[in-house]
């Protein structure tokens, strides 16, 4: 979230490669597991990559609310969290989950209810279009062997509904 936070407020102008380089070299925690770093670093290439494409998804459930006016905290959640919906195996559910505990984090309580309801609604739109199991794994990661995708998936849920 906060890689896409400098990118949007440094515009057109930001390269990703750049900005993800000068994240983990200034900011970027040195403990941090080199698999949450490289999720971390897809999720902002990727979104960044898509953002016209997550920006209409956005747009089409924020009613009365232009991509623009929203804080920048809960614009880049939010794009953040449609982009994992539309090009990582994660369920959706988890990404919701894991973007309102961001929301938590870096916004107010307003904003991490207008996330939620924004984010369900796109959700319902994209279960009615592609099923969670016809998700788009990402090349560089292992297929889950049979039935072992439907575990994760139902691990994951179960573990957003325990903590609501």
């Amino acid at each position: 979230m906060q890689m896409l936070f400098a990118a949007d407020l440094g515009g057109a102008a930001v390269r990703p490669d750049e900005l993800v380089r000068s994240y983990w070299d200034e900011l970027g925690e040195p403990e941090m597991d080199e698999g949450a770093r490289d999720f971390a670093t897809r999720l902002t290439v990727g979104t960044l990559a898509h953002l016209e494409e997550i920006d209409e998804r956005i747009r089409s459930r924020a009613e009365h609310w232009r991509i623009s006016r929203m804080a920048v905290v809960d614009r880049n959640i939010l794009r953040m969290a449609v982009y994992e919906f539309l090009h990582e195996p994660t369920p959706r559910t988890v990404a919701i989950n894991e973007s309102l505990e961001i929301a938590r984090r870096f916004s107010t309580y307003e904003a991490t209810q207008f996330i939620n309801g924004i984010l369900d609604a796109i959700k319902r739109d994209l279960d009615r279009e592609r099923p969670q199991e016809d998700a788009v794994a990402h090349p560089d990661e292992e297929e889950p062997g049979e039935g072992e995708g439907d575990d994760q998936q139902a691990e994951g849920e179960s573990k957003v509904a325990s903590s609501q």
